[in-house]
Formats: C-alpha cells, structure tokens, sequence
C-alpha cells in the first residue's frame, strides 16, 4: 500500500538551521531510513570524494578555505575571502559540484569527476562566449587562465579530445 509522505513542516524551508537539516522522507514506508540533506550534499561516502577534488583544485588555484558545507552548499563564505573573483570562481565550481551530484543522488554510485570537468567547462565556454559578444576578452583570460590549465592538466587527452576540451585563451 503506497502511502502519500508526510508533508514537511513549513518551518523547515525557512533560512536558518533548520533548513540545514530538513529531511528527505522515502516513497516507500516500510524504508525506515531518513537522509539528511547535508548527509546527501556532503557527508556521504559517495560525494566526499568529488568535494575533496573540488578543494584541492582549489588550492591548486591558491584559493585556501576551510572544509565546510556552509560554503558550497549555503553559499556562506569567511570574511577574509573578500575578491569578488575568488568567490566567483569558488561559486562557479560548487555549481558544477551540485549538478553533477544531483544528477546521481539516487543512484549507488560516485558522482563522475570527469562529469564535474565536463559542467565546469561547459560555464567557461559559455563565459567565453559571453566575453567575445561582449569584447571582454582580457578581463576573461584574466579570470580564467590558472584554472583552465589546471582543468586541462586533469584531464587525460583522450578526455580532452573526446569532450572537445581545448584552451580558449591561447598561449598553449
């Protein structure tokens, strides 16, 4: 007999700590479990390897934060990151971080590293397009130039040929 879930209560969509624990109820009633969502987003033995290559490319990039979910997840950042770039870029790989995660949160699988590349590539070709219509170019080269080496020295160049993953920038 398949059952409606409970509603979740109103005070746990509201901004605060709440909402860092709102729960996910299964379909299934006989399915006792209940899956935080910071279990989900984070502390899952399956996403925790794609954050820790999230951090590490990012202190390839000389970004140093701590290993918090109030900053990927909630967007919350210290007050020493105060350029607007830094947080720009951090913000621009913790998107592709949840997309890739969300595209495989029911499934008993890691999201895919490359997967993670592939959504991170995709917003800087679209940026790069974006500074060509706009002829910002410079200032796009600016931003992007020690991360696009670092995201094309991850990649194998079987990777790199097959998603069509070239330098946009020049210089290489």
């Amino acid at each position: 007999m398949n059952q409606e879930p409970e509603e979740v209560p109103g005070s746990w969509l509201q901004p605060g700590p709440a909402l860092a624990i709102a729960a996910i109820w299964g379909v299934n009633q006989q399915m006792e479990d209940l899956c935080l969502l910071t279990h989900c987003w984070w502390e899952c033995k399956l996403v925790k390897p794609l954050w820790k290559l999230v951090w590490r490319f990012l202190r390839n990039l000389n970004i140093t934060l701590p290993y918090n979910p109030a900053i990927p997840l909630l967007g919350i950042y210290p007050k020493e990151i105060k350029l607007a770039n830094k947080k720009a870029v951090c913000t621009l790989m913790f998107i592709a971080a949840q997309f890739t995660i969300a595209k495989t949160w029911n499934q008993p699988k890691c999201p895919s590293t490359v997967d993670w590349m592939k959504k991170l590539w995709d917003m800087y070709s679209i940026e790069y397009y974006t500074a060509v219509k706009n002829n910002e170019t410079q200032s796009f080269a600016t931003r992007w130039r020690n991360q696009e080496n670092i995201m094309l020295s991850e990649l194998s160049h079987s990777q790199r040929d097959k998603y069509c993953m070239f330098s946009l920038i020049g210089d290489h």
